[in-house]
């Protein structure tokens, strides 16, 4: 199985377009040390042939001119490899980028029905003619053999529900800001041989994420905020983390403190805010999470499974 970061940064990308932050400000310089990134993405591949993209980006067109095996194919005018694109919510990072995909190329949409009916309030999805774009449901506890316009594609995936938010265009119509259970999910996804977990957004740690990931080989987690408060201190907005739905990385209820005993492969950051200072590689705060075993995702990161 093969695993492409597509892009490694949360909302807005690094630099994002109106920050002057620390972090963006070292992007936008050129810095090697602030490398620029787009918002979180991955494809994954059984076969190196057929790819499913997982969430898609604003950048997504972006992301695909930057990944050779996702370009069109010799012997047809237009083909494309891409034959899913699986959504682990209805945020705009998440979906934004399928009206890049809007020329009549088949492939399948994958979602839970909570983020489809997302897709189905805005007529502008509506572009992704439903004659040759299929939706799928997506459903929680349940394997699922993902399937593109020719059939199985070799990858199998089971959805969890995660602690998260509903999306911050949906928080004025909603009674809880958590949202449904199928709102924000963990993906579990195997070739048959081998298996990884992706978790790019979680609001709180719980016994059943616990359970789900142990002895993973490889887990790709909610890296957003360094601290609760990044966001204030910073002076680059005014909401914790908490409120935006996301578990820090750093501090005893921080996720590296939190899954510290659980037996893991590689446990990679993905996911990173601009505001966050582990994105420049010199940082205290990249050494720290070094020491604790993390990695830091970058966009074109590979790894075969």
């Amino acid at each position: 199985m093969q695993v492409i970061v597509l892009g490694s940064a949360a909302g807005g990308g690094v630099p994002q377009w109106n920050c002057n932050g620390p972090v963006s400000r070292a992007a936008r310089v050129g810095s090697p040390m602030a490398p620029l990134r787009t918002q979180a993405s991955l494809a994954v591949s059984a076969d190196g042939k057929d790819w499913v993209v997982i969430n898609a980006s604003p950048d997504l067109r972006q992301q695909i001119l930057a990944t050779p095996r996702l370009w069109p194919t010799d012997g047809e005018l237009r083909n494309s490899p891409i034959k899913a694109v699986l959504l682990t919510g209805g945020e705009i990072d998440n979906v934004a980028g399928l009206l890049s995909l809007r020329e009549r190329q088949p492939f399948a949409i994958w979602a839970t029905d909570s983020v489809h009916a997302a897709l189905d309030a805005n007529p502008i999805f509506e572009a992704l003619d439903r004659a040759v774009v299929e939706r799928r449901a997506l459903m929680l506890e349940r394997p699922t053999v993902l399937t593109g316009p020719g059939g199985p594609l070799g990858l199998s995936v089971e959805a969890f529900s995660v602690p998260g938010k509903v999306p911050l265009y949906m928080e004025s119509r909603s009674e809880s800001l958590a949202g449904r259970p199928e709102g924000t999910i963990g993906l579990a996804i195997s070739d048959g041989r081998q298996r990884f977990h992706f978790i790019p957004g979680c609001a709180a740690m719980n016994q059943d994420i616990r359970r789900r990931i142990e002895g993973s080989p490889l887990l790709f987690f909610d890296g957003t905020l360094w601290r609760d408060d990044e966001m204030i201190t910073t002076g680059l907005g005014s909401k914790t983390g908490q409120r935006m739905g996301h578990l820090s990385m750093s501090g005893p209820d921080g996720s590296m403190a939190l899954l510290s005993e659980i037996p893991l492969g590689r446990r990679i950051f993905i996911h990173i805010n601009n505001s966050n200072a582990a994105l420049l590689s010199d940082s205290a705060e990249r050494k720290a999470l070094a020491a604790a075993g993390w990695e830091v995702a970058h966009d074109g990161m590979e790894i075969e499974l």
